[in-house]
């Protein structure tokens, strides 16, 4: 579930974003944008996590607050997908963004908020066809699409909009303005808080007087490759009451965690320690991956590795207190059992090679290049051939004009983008 980005970016957006201070509501109401007042979206440094409520009784998907964020006309999102490297040909329409909190569970089913982008074209449809957008990897919870100008997914809910689709975009479990840290390739987690996403994205848009279409329009980079796959089969076998299956489009997943993981611990990727770090940390919050830091960790970052994956420090940081390479950072034995897993870990990495292991009752594309060195394109070939075993419809394109893995994604959207709405 490798990162999005490094600490060099691809592409950053230089159109300033009309932002408001959030107005937070009681029960499902709502804020109104006209009435916030100004304030600076600011990229460099982490929002503050709001607190859960546990003792709450909301609904899940209810709204919490909203921020307007963005305010563009078609020529000027055209103009940031321009500078962000992003085909613009499609752009149609002005779009308006939000930031909004929402009510949803956490992995032991308890209530507590998520925040996500919910992005609207400025037109006059009333009914609005809908993509959930889920990203890739990201340690930093300020670096999500939600509180990041700049953020490569907001740009992408932009695109989106702007062809005359609406966008949830939700920044998943402890990233953004989410409470806690971030359940990184929790199962149910990763459906719970899109779907809550979707529903408060919808409760969002009707007080305006418009609505979105019943079939969810999925798809999702990086992490958020099994994540498609993942809340698709959900809303297939009829997770939310009203929300349905739309289409799949799944950009460079690691669909097979078992083996990236594998490769991670024998530095066959990019960037193996940070991403083998990550695993770890979260895997051993949730999981009870090892005993003590030392049992995975060389000294001296037996002491610090933990800290540094608490969602306040980005990825800059964390790779500039790692060493380069896994065999420095971790123990021999841990790393033994990453290339080899048994008992609980190999039960719960199944569950992740398995996320195209079912029949989508709607057709699945799948988008990769060859010169990604963070996942390999083999892990598509992997979702490929389940889906093939299972008797559904699906595609596999290589993203030739990619030399990187967060390149794959800016040559894929355009695609991805002209498909949905060839869906009728």
């Amino acid at each position: 579930m490798p990162f999005t980005r490094s600490s060099a970016r691809v592409s950053t957006s230089g159109v300033l974003a009309l932002v408001c201070a959030a107005t937070v509501l009681a029960g499902t109401g709502y804020a109104d944008g006209r009435q916030a007042s100004s304030s600076t979206d600011q990229r460099a440094s982490a929002p503050t996590p709001r607190a859960a409520h546990p003792q709450q009784t909301a609904a899940r998907g209810s709204v919490v607050s909203v921020t307007p964020v963005v305010d563009l006309n078609a020529e000027e999102v055209a103009a940031r997908m321009e500078k962000a490297g992003i085909d613009a040909k499609q752009v149609r329409h002005g779009v308006r963004a939000y930031r909004i909190v929402y009510r949803t569970v956490d992995t032991r089913g308890r209530a507590t908020t998520a925040s996500e982008l919910v992005a609207v074209p400025r037109n006059g449809d009333r009914a609005l066809r809908v993509v959930s957008w889920l990203h890739g990897t990201e340690v930093f919870r300020g670096e999500v699409a939600s509180v990041n100008d700049e953020s490569t997914d907001r740009d992408t809910a932009l695109l989106f909009a702007s062809t005359g689709l609406a966008v949830s975009a939700p920044d998943y479990l402890g990233l953004g303005e989410g409470p806690g840290s971030h359940p990184y390739g929790h199962p149910r987690a990763t459906v719970t808080a899109p779907i809550d996403g979707l529903r408060a994205a919808r409760a969002f848009v009707r007080r305006d007087g418009r609505d979105l279409d019943r079939r969810v329009l999925i798809s999702g980079f990086s992490q958020g490759g099994p994540a498609t796959m993942m809340l698709g089969r959900a809303l297939q076998q009829g997770s939310d009451p009203y929300f349905r299956l739309g289409a799949l489009a799944p950009i460079a997943g690691p669909f097979d965690l078992t083996g990236f993981e594998a490769a991670a611990a024998n530095d066959g990727i990019e960037r193996s320690s940070l991403y083998l770090a990550y695993f770890a940390t979260a895997w051993n919050r949730m999981y009870g991956l090892y005993a003590t830091p030392k049992d995975a960790f060389r000294a001296p970052y037996d002491k610090t590795v933990e800290k540094l994956f608490d969602g306040n420090h980005t990825g800059a940081e964390i790779a500039a207190a790692l060493p380069k390479t896994s065999k420095e950072l971790f123990t021999a034995n841990f790393l033994d059992k990453i290339r080899n897993p048994t008992g609980e870990l190999r039960r719960k990495l199944r569950v992740l090679d398995s996320t195209c292991d079912w029949r989508p009752q709607v057709p699945v594309h799948l988008f990769h290049s060859k010169a990604d060195k963070d996942v390999p394109f083999t892990n598509s070939e992997h979702c490929a051939r389940q889906l093939a075993a299972n008797g559904a419809a699906h595609e596999l394109t290589e993203v030739d004009k990619a030399d990187s893995h967060s390149t794959t994604v800016v040559q894929a959207l355009p695609q991805v983008a002209r498909e949905f709405h060839a869906i009728r």
